[in-house]
This record gives C-alpha cells, structure tokens and sequence, in this order.
C-alpha cells in the first residue's frame, strides 16, 4: 500500500506534464504548443541576425546572450519531453525527437567548432508541430501519406538512380573522349560532373562541348534529361495514390511512445500497443 502511494503522485506528474507538452486538445497543451513555436521563430531569427556581419558588430554580445538562453529552454524541455514518456528511447529516436536534439547540439558545439551555432536554423523544423496545434490534421495527414509513398518507393527509385548513375558515367566518359582536355573537359570526373549538371538541365555553363558531335551528344543529354526527370516523379505519384486510399488515422499522441497516425476507432496503439 505504501509502494502504490509513492508511486501515485509520480504517475499523476507525469501524465499532467504529457499532456501538456504532447497534447494540444487542452487550453495548457495548447498555450504550451504556441508559445513553444514563437520562442522557435524568436531563436531562430538571433541566429539569423547574428549571421549579419554589421549587426552582429553591434549587437554581438546580446544576440549570443539570447541563443544560449534560448538553447538552456529548449533543453530542459527536452529532458522533460524524455521524462514523461514511458520509452523514451523510442521517442528520442523518432522524428521530432531526433530535431528535438539537433535544436539544441549546435550552440553546444560552438563551443568546439567555430561557427557551428547558426546550424541552429534547423529548430525551425520544430514548428511542423503547428499543424496539430491549429488542427490541421488533414495536413498531418498528407505528410505521413508522403512518408509511406517515399518509403514504398524507395526501392524503384534506388534502381533508377542506379540507371542515372551508370548513365553519367558513360556519357562523362565519350565527352572527355570527344572534347579532351583542351576545351575544359580534364578528366574523366570532371565529365562526370558536366554531364550531371547537364542531365538535370541546370546548365551552369562553367564547361560547355566546343566541336559538332560534342555538342551533339550535349542535345542528346538534354533531351535525355526530360524524360528522366518525370521517372522518380511518376513512381512516387502511384505510391502516394495508393498509400491515400490505405490511410485513415487521426492526430492521437501515444503516451507511451509519442507515436501519431493512429486508426480513428483505435485503442491500443499500433506501434507498441499500450492503450490510448
């Protein structure tokens, strides 16, 4: 009885500090969200800001002041975002926890590599949390309905750019063979690189064919460059079909795992099957 009473108040801590921090349907979590996201636009605004050499002259010293602040909130959130998950391992791993840890690791490296702090733009990702908080979760949605597409596909566009690859390097090759090394085309990598620039139709026109059947084989690569662009495109358009048709999920949090994209009738989640 005394090891159940102890224990009460610890499990009432954390699951008041979940739903706040993880929730947004109550007034707390929502205020929680929405001043998590201004402070996130505020950090990196500084770290925008610090990167202007005349503002950083004048301001220096209270823009850095402001990053470590910033960087000291985002880590005690952190750690209070692994305390109230029973698997915090798996949350840490996830998506958001992943950013969670890159928000706040540059300004610490700063301290290691010079001018690593402004990689700190990247808490800039934390605000994808806006479509929970202002219940757009039709866009929460589509962003899980683009993971499974990308990921379903992931094996058809691995070959095709294996395909591209082997391409380029052909095509790098006959054009050092046909230019040399008189009109720019040194080695064999240096073609390489024209005939991917080319293959994208970026066309920087740092090297460009000089004779006939160079510029020949360049029209080829051009057209060529079309066709391939609508390749990984049509993949993933099929794949993203198919995947809309399999989703039906709504924007529930696991409280054990942090996991979404839960079933609406769901109530076990089915990612680690604690109850919902």
């Amino acid at each position: 009885m005394t090891t159940e009473i102890q224990h009460k108040p610890q499990r009432t801590w954390r699951k008041t500090l979940f739903e706040i921090i993880f929730e947004s349907d109550t007034p707390a979590g929502k205020w929680f969200d929405l001043a998590l996201i201004v402070v996130i636009l505020l950090s990196v605004l500084t770290v925008m800001l610090d990167s202007v050499s005349s503002i950083r002259a004048r301001h220096g010293t209270l823009l850095q002041t402001l990053e470590w602040g910033f960087t000291i909130v985002f880590t005690i959130e952190y750690i209070l975002r692994l305390l109230c998950v029973s698997r915090p391992i798996r949350y840490a791993v996830s998506f958001f926890g992943v950013v969670d840890l890159l928000a706040i690791l540059p300004t610490y490296l700063s301290l290691l590599i010079h001018g690593s702090r402004y990689l700190a733009v990247v808490r800039v990702l934390r605000v994808l949390r806006i479509f929970r908080v202002l219940k757009l979760g039709h866009h929460t949605k589509e962003a899980r309905v683009l993971k499974q597409a990308l990921y379903a596909s992931h094996r058809k566009i691995l070959v095709f750019l294996s395909t591209v690859l082997t391409l380029v390097v052909i095509i790098g090759a006959l054009m050092y063979v046909i230019e040399g090394p008189s009109d720019g085309f040194t080695s064999i990598p240096r073609s390489v690189y024209w005939a991917i620039v080319t293959l994208t139709t970026v066309g920087y026109g740092d090297i460009s064919p000089e004779t006939g059947p160079g510029q020949f084989l360049a029209a080829l690569v051009m057209l060529l460059g079309y066709s391939i662009i609508a390749v990984p495109t049509g993949i993933v358009t099929v794949e993203w079909s198919q995947a809309s048709r399999r989703q039906q999920s709504n924007t529930q949090v696991c409280p054990s795992c942090s996991a979404e994209g839960h079933d609406n009738d769901a109530v076990h989640c089915k990612f680690c099957g604690a109850k919902l």
